[in-house]
């Protein structure tokens, strides 16, 4: 054999070689790339895939190699399932994130990732991010999406055909429920005390607002100035227990899906409502609706709404999939989510700086409030967590409000046993003032 011919069989054999190896590379490669990166979401808020279906298809037209997929657990189940999975490294890649306590807690454990930096941030306000971040508001761990607020939803047929106007002052509102009964075909209030929180979130933190004075109020419970028994939030309670003579047959045992039933069934007049109830009345109820705001006692000189800063989303610092997940959270962070999200969650009002028109009348019904008169949070939610064993503030409405809609603490005794449990554990300090002047910014 030649050298000539040797050196051409040496070539070829060599880029034999390197196309074998070229093609085992490449067959490496492409599955991985193929596969890509899987998120998964932990919520509470099973009833949402179809909303995250068209999110997730959105964020996959500019990130098509990051699966998303949202696994949600009943909103009961939620908080235990999601500790349980934390603590034994099972939870998923983002975690969605109830505000203040809870979510504080994850982060202070280190299972949440601190995101202050995260691109995108500078979306949101400091009140927008505060339910959400360290008491200082310097350190920022889930991205806030959307805000609920509280009002009252009622069948607009019924008021129409018997000539009922929506309450201007809270005098008006109980004139009103009086002629609801007293035309008889109706429930005047659907609202029920089984499950507790019912009375409590669309009942005292609906209507207090604008008989505590708002945020000041609040701000009064965390530094010390203000107390549960004092003038203001006793009207509160005093307000609320006037509730009963309205409420359905048998509301002691009346469940909060059995509430909506009954409005949504034509029994019931008026339904104390979260926003959040907007969309899932509209799919069901087969008459017209309108929404009055919480009606303020004549004497008030302001207006103030419930706006709950409710959800948002955080990375789970055992995630494998850090830098995937900051890419999803930043598109959280954005415009086109805050859009798509509030336009296919009517109720669920976005957080970001953004100029967001909605679709559904109701939705912007309520969301004028916000324009209208100012906005408070929940009184206990700015609360510290108590010691262990000790029953938290929000759990003791329940249960004293339970007790005063059914007849059994009046206002006064509710307002003097709210405070006393509060004071057996809750020392207002400089921690909790600052917290206190940062919410309301």
């Amino acid at each position: 054999m030649s050298n000539r011919n040797g050196a051409t069989i040496t070539k070829l054999i060599k880029a034999l070689v390197i196309a074998v190896v070229a093609f085992g590379t490449l067959q490496l490669v492409i599955p991985t790339r193929a596969q890509g990166t899987t998120l998964i979401i932990e919520s509470w808020r099973a009833g949402d895939e179809s909303v995250w279906d068209t999110i997730i298809a959105d964020f996959n037209k500019k990130t098509p190699d990051i699966t998303v997929k949202f696994q949600p657990t009943k909103p009961d189940q939620y908080n235990g399932a999601l500790s349980a999975k934390l603590s034994s490294g099972t939870a998923g890649d983002i975690i969605t994130c109830r505000p203040f306590t809870l979510s504080l807690d994850m982060f202070t454990k280190g299972q949440l990732t601190d995101l202050t930096s995260l691109p995108g941030m500078e979306n949101f306000s400091t009140f927008a991010k505060h339910a959400w971040s360290t008491p200082d508001d310097k350190t920022t761990f889930c991205v806030p999406m959307a805000s609920v607020l509280h009002g009252f939803i009622y069948n607009k047929d019924y008021f129409d055909k018997n000539g009922f106007k929506e309450p201007q002052t809270y005098e008006d509102f109980l004139a009103l429920l009086d002629k609801i009964k007293a035309e008889g075909s109706m429930t005047p209030l659907a609202v029920g005390v089984k499950d507790g929180w019912a009375e409590q979130s669309m009942g005292f933190d609906n209507i207090g607002p604008n008989f505590w004075g708002g945020q000041p109020g609040v701000d009064g419970l965390l530094n010390g100035t203000r107390k549960y028994n004092d003038p203001g939030f006793l009207a509160t309670f005093d307000a609320l227990s006037k509730w009963s003579p309205y409420l359905g047959t048998g509301f002691e045992a009346e469940t909060y899906t059995d509430s909506q039933n009954l409005f949504t069934g034509g029994k019931a007049a008026i339904f104390p409502a979260g926003s959040w109830e907007i969309s899932g009345f509209e799919q069901n109820a087969s008459f017209k609706m309108g929404a009055f705001k919480a009606p303020p006692p004549a004497s008030a000189k302001d207006c103030f709404v419930s706006n709950e800063i409710d959800i948002a989303v955080g990375l789970n610092a055992a995630s494998k999939n850090q830098d995937a997940a900051k890419k999803f959270l930043s598109y959280v962070a954005t415009q086109d989510f805050e859009t798509l999200y509030s336009k296919g969650l009517p109720g669920f009002f976005p957080l970001g700086n953004f100029k967001i028109t909605l679709d559904d009348p109701l939705g912007n019904t309520f969301l004028g409030w916000t324009q209208q008169c100012g906005s408070t949070l929940r009184s206990s939610y700015l609360l510290p967590a108590p010691p262990k064993g000790t029953t938290d503030a929000e759990t003791d409405l329940w249960n004293v409000n339970t007790q005063l809609l059914s007849g059994k603490l009046t206002p006064k005794a509710a307002a003097d046993k709210i405070q006393s449990d509060l004071d057996s554990w809750f020392h207002p300090a400089g921690a909790a003032a600052t917290m206190a002047a940062t919410a309301a910014k």
